[in-house]
């Protein structure tokens, strides 16, 4: 059984990892008694379903991340995957956009003139559930592209994509700027030339994107 301490625990080391120092504050992780506030709840799964990692990020009084993430396995073998999933595919863009902790190694970093202003971006890895599949040409320049069609205001933004090909060829996406549907995304996500192949797959993607600090 994950218990809410061990948990914590858990989140806490792996931050570490990253030379990112935070301070238990009941069920939340703080940066010096303050924001960003990061915290983690774990759900068993049942039968032969995996468990489930939710992660929420505050970044300010009025706006928190929020992303899930499965764990294959009982109790903390499924906490580990979920957690190995959450270090994989979001994890860095979260450091380099909250905490300032950049490896370009593990993200790819970017600059974009969006409007009247000019943003870091920083893009996760796309992200398939299949070694041997790979990503479609054009994703970034289509999400620039999609952007330039938005009022974003002046603060830290962040969208998630999500794409799927079930066996049968049945075809899912769905794409979120700021936790919210995001039409734009998901129209872009239909444009792209996935890959068709007899074995389904999904892949997703992480991006974050903030005012640059001249």
């Amino acid at each position: 059984m994950v218990t809410s301490d061990t948990l914590q625990k858990a989140l806490l080391r792996l931050f570490e990892r990253y030379e990112v120092e935070l301070e238990p504050d009941e069920d939340w992780l703080v940066t010096d008694g303050d924001f960003p506030a990061v915290r983690a709840n774990w759900h068993e799964g049942e039968g032969d379903s995996p468990g489930r990692l939710d992660v929420d990020v505050v970044i300010s009084e009025e706006r928190q991340m929020e992303d899930s993430f499965a764990g294959s396995g009982r109790g903390e073998v499924g906490l580990r995957d979920a957690l190995a999933a959450f270090e994989r595919n979001v994890l860095h863009v979260l450091l380099a956009a909250c905490w300032y902790v950049t490896d370009d190694r593990r993200i790819q970093l970017q600059s974009w003139d969006i409007g009247v202003r000019n943003w870091d971006i920083f893009v996760g890895p796309l992200a398939f559930d299949r070694d041997d599949v790979a990503a479609p040409d054009g994703l970034l320049p289509a999400l620039q592209e999609a952007l330039r069609n938005e009022s974003l205001s002046g603060e830290l933004h962040w969208i998630r994509l999500f794409h799927r090909r079930l066996d049968d060829g049945t075809v899912t996406s769905e794409a979120l700027l700021d936790n919210e549907p995001w039409l734009a995304g998901d129209r872009l996500l239909g444009h792209l030339n996935w890959p068709s192949t007899d074995k389904g797959y999904s892949a997703r993607c992480f991006i974050a994107l903030d005012i640059r600090d001249y």
